[in-house]
């Protein structure tokens, strides 16, 4: 996995201070996006030990709620093993932190997908630029829906996330 940069202390991509990853790697190129730099899987910087470490040493400070993945997207399918295995470590060392991952795949397509056993929030569908609204909390386009994971996969239906 490769990714652009890794922002702290971030209050727009998910709830409470946040540490946000924007991976590289995108197949959805939609029109409008804020990030394509971000499209190119082979864009960026590799996603190794000390990249992690600096997310980690993040996540220990008290005050940050937890990580969001972005990009790009995370679940582009070179990303996902990489994705999947930096969640299970991420989860066993800070289970207490909340995991938003941001995608332009479908719940209904996703959702059996192990990573999602360590997403709590997930912003899901491509933004349409048609349907771009600067007045939504933690998404870019109404057609995107903010997502209660684990709520979700109990019910067997979309939960909304509740802010």
């Amino acid at each position: 996995m490769r990714y652009h940069n890794i922002t702290k202390d971030d209050m727009l991509n998910g709830d409470g201070l946040r540490v946000v990853l924007w991976v590289s790697g995108c197949s959805h190129c939609c029109k409008g996006c804020h990030n394509p730099i971000t499209w190119d899987p082979n864009g960026g910087l590799a996603f190794d030990k000390a990249a992690k470490e600096e997310i980690f040493a993040e996540l220990a400070r008290d005050y940050i709620s937890g990580i969001t993945l972005s990009g790009g997207d995370p679940l582009y399918f070179g990303n996902r093993s990489d994705v999947l295995r930096f969640l299970r470590e991420l989860k066993s060392r800070f289970p207490e932190k909340t995991v938003w991952l941001y995608t332009g795949f479908v719940w209904e397509t996703i959702s059996g997908l192990e990573i999602m056993d360590y997403v709590d929030v997930l912003v899901d569908g491509e933004f349409q630029e048609g349907k771009k609204d600067t007045q939504l909390h933690w998404r870019g386009s109404a057609n995107q829906r903010v997502i209660d994971v684990p709520a979700s996969r109990a019910e067997g239906k979309v939960i909304l996330h509740c802010a």
